[in-house]
């Protein structure tokens, strides 16, 4: 699978389902699948899947909503779809009906050696719920996950950290120590920004780049070094 772009996997209920995928540009340090929020697989989600795919890592980034045949977004935000695209989250059960989709990822990259995962927003709360549920996973990170309180009774079967900004409207600082009160030993980082710290809605450099650093270390870590893989 050495193409770089659209792709198309295959669920386990044998249904298709449209993925970016960037090759490693370096000495392989893993596969790695990324979440993406209620917008979809946005430019700046192949951005990102490229800049590490870049450092070494596959990268497949599924579609977790959308029909195998729907194009991807040609803008991180779309204002006017927002109402349909939080229905289709709530639909999904903020995630949950997405794990086939992120499992046919993670199975796909079984031969890029250890696989990793992180997620943003609604793709923060699924890979929450993947670390639970689903299988081959090494580590993952979460970035404000707005749901991972409503599942702060899931156990993670590999290394998790999470990330939320401090003043993020949309996640308040109650369900933050309701996932800490669940999980004391749980890495829990808090941020000086809002919502959407990585993406380019809400972009805060300082928090955003620490984030990932912290989320490349632990990958690292947990098995991911450098020609390992």
């Amino acid at each position: 699978m050495a193409e770089t772009g659209r792709v198309t996997l295959a669920a386990a209920d044998g249904s298709a389902v449209a993925a970016y995928h960037a090759p490693p540009g370096e000495a392989r340090r893993g596969g790695l699948v990324i979440l993406h929020a209620i917008w979809g697989v946005t430019p700046h989600i192949r951005q990102l899947s490229d800049t590490l795919a870049e450092q070494g890592y596959e990268v497949i980034a599924p579609s977790l909503l959308d029909d195998a045949d729907a194009p991807f977004p040609a803008a991180d935000l779309d204002p006017p779809s927002l109402d349909a695209r939080m229905a289709l989250g709530q639909a999904s059960g903020w995630g949950a009906a997405a794990l086939p989709r992120v499992q046919a990822a993670i199975d796909r990259l079984s031969d890029a050696g250890k696989v990793f995962a992180m997620g943003f927003c609604f793709g923060g709360t699924t890979a929450w719920l993947a670390s639970a549920r689903c299988t081959g996973l090494t580590a993952v990170s979460c970035f404000y996950g707005g749901d991972i309180a409503g599942y702060a009774d899931e156990q993670p079967k590999v290394p998790t950290i999470l990330h939320f900004g401090r003043t993020d409207p949309l996640i308040p600082m109650s369900d933050v120590e309701r996932i800490t009160a669940a999980h004391p030993d749980l890495p829990v980082w808090l941020y000086d920004a809002g919502h959407a710290f990585v993406a380019p809605s809400g972009h805060h450099a300082d928090s955003a780049a620490l984030a990932m650093l912290r989320t490349l270390q632990l990958f690292q870590r947990a098995g991911g070094s450098r020609g390992e893989a």
